[in-house]
């Protein structure tokens, strides 16, 4: 008789090298959320760079780096996404470095750069490390598959949806603490504990790539045949290899529908500093604190939301999640000034709505852009959906200030009707996607 397996954690993964990735990613993420929120500050306080220019050299760097996802997609392709990833985390530790010691224009533009260039390989190689982790922890499970026991240890291997809702939980935790640390800095004010930021988050940055190249391995990249009318997109690589993917309609209706909820996902730390001070007239603690609850709940409820939304269709989980974000949409746009009791207890319940929309959006979308890609052009496919976000952070300064500006509910009212029409055009697109790429 064989021995009863041993009990293992629900969201423990298989492997020590994804535990790696996992822990990258807190780190990499712990990096962001250092520095993020004191990009501006950091350099009019150490810098003589003043403000006006400051933006416009920001701007231009990352307006640079737009066309780097278009190489990095081939060369994920060709080289797998590892080594992509570690250079993408190599040059944010060099920028992040560089930034304690430049003090002009010249210096915050070149910084910048490598900064935004490392940023925008990252995203565009990263999802596509997750779902290799996710493919080698399932098929490590399923090569000691045998009887009793080993039905046991592949039924606890994570689906590729919950490893991108994994993946967004440990992203999400590191931005928190990385934020939380960052108030601590503007409190202190000192210009030296300005730079030990950058240093930090340059640390960050450099732990995460030694822990990928180091402990992550290198995946098996095994092809499997797809069905011929995809197939055909993995063979042609560079520009002809886009050009197929460009013919993919159903694909190029997926991320134009992704657009409109990576749109809808940055619209709450946009706006609600706006709004709870300009509409709701409320004191601007009650932004922090409601920004916080909903980081904190997708740290928490990623894995476990992730677990079980697996067995649904992706598709499906992505009409409750724009059904979810309609009613938030709604929601904001019936918010008004009242006493704060009630208006605290109304807009966190509004915003519970836009968390569970963003818990089951993050790894139903992504899985599914995955799973859509044919073997060899992965890599290209997710470039491009990741280009549904970059076009969404365009977008959604302009998107929100234009409509505000003609009325203070009117921003939310487009959102919710945009929402609710991509529902219906989802379900009619559901029929067209490769029917594998629906479930996990």
């Amino acid at each position: 008789m064989s021995s009863h397996p041993t009990t293992r954690p629900p969201f423990a993964p298989r492997r020590r090298g994804s535990a790696a990735l996992l822990t990258a990613l807190v780190v990499d993420s712990l990096g962001n959320g250092l520095f993020l929120p004191l990009s501006l500050v950091f350099f009019l306080r150490l810098t003589d760079v003043p403000l006006a220019q400051l933006g416009l050299l920001l701007t231009l760097a990352n307006a640079l780096a737009l066309p780097v996802p278009v190489g990095v997609g081939v060369l994920v392709d060709r080289l797998g996404a590892r080594p992509l990833v570690v250079s993408a985390q190599l040059l944010q530790a060099v920028g992040f470095a560089a930034y304690a010691h430049v003090h002009g224009a010249v210096g915050v533009f070149a910084a910048s750069v490598l900064v935004a260039v490392g940023v925008r390989v990252f995203w565009s190689s990263v999802f596509t490390a997750i779902a290799e982790a996710a493919e080698a922890d399932g098929a490590d499970g399923a090569d000691g598959a045998d009887g009793a026991d080993g039905a046991a240890r592949l039924g606890r291997a994570w689906s590729t949806d919950t490893w991108f809702s994994v993946a967004n939980g440990a992203r999400t935790a590191g931005l928190a603490v990385g934020g939380l640390a960052t108030g601590l800095v503007i409190a202190d004010g000192r210009d030296g504990t300005y730079a030990a930021v950058a240093y930090a988050s340059a640390l960050c940055f450099a732990v995460a790539a030694v822990l990928i190249a180091v402990v992550v391995p290198s995946p098996r990249r095994a092809r499997t045949s797809r069905p011929a009318d995809r197939g055909a997109a993995a063979g042609p690589g560079g520009v002809t290899g886009y050009r197929v993917l460009l013919r993919d309609r159903p694909f190029a209706a997926l991320t134009a529908l992704n657009t409109v909820y990576a749109l809808t996902s940055m619209m709450l730390g946009l706006a609600l500093p706006t709004v709870v001070l300009s509409v709701l007239r409320a004191p601007g603690w009650l932004t922090a604190a409601v920004l916080a609850g909903n980081a904190l709940l997708i740290a928490v409820l990623s894995a476990p939301v992730g677990l079980r939304t697996a067995r649904f269709r992706r598709t499906r989980v992505l009409v409750v999640a724009s059904g979810l974000w309609t009613a938030w949409a709604l929601g904001m746009a019936l918010l008004a000034p009242g006493r704060l009791g009630v208006v605290v207890v109304l807009l966190v319940s509004v915003t519970l709505l836009f968390t569970a929309a963003e818990l089951l959006h993050a790894p139903a979308s992504t899985a599914l852009a995955a799973a859509a890609a044919p073997e060899g052009a992965r890599g290209r496919y997710l470039t491009v959906f990741q280009y549904s976000f970059t076009v969404a952070s365009i977008a959604a300064p302009a998107f929100f200030t234009a409509l505000a500006s003609v009325a203070s509910a009117l921003p939310w009212l487009v959102l919710a009707g945009l929402n609710a029409v991509s529902t219906g055009v989802l379900l009619r697109l559901e029929r067209r996607l490769p029917p594998a790429s629906l479930r996990g």
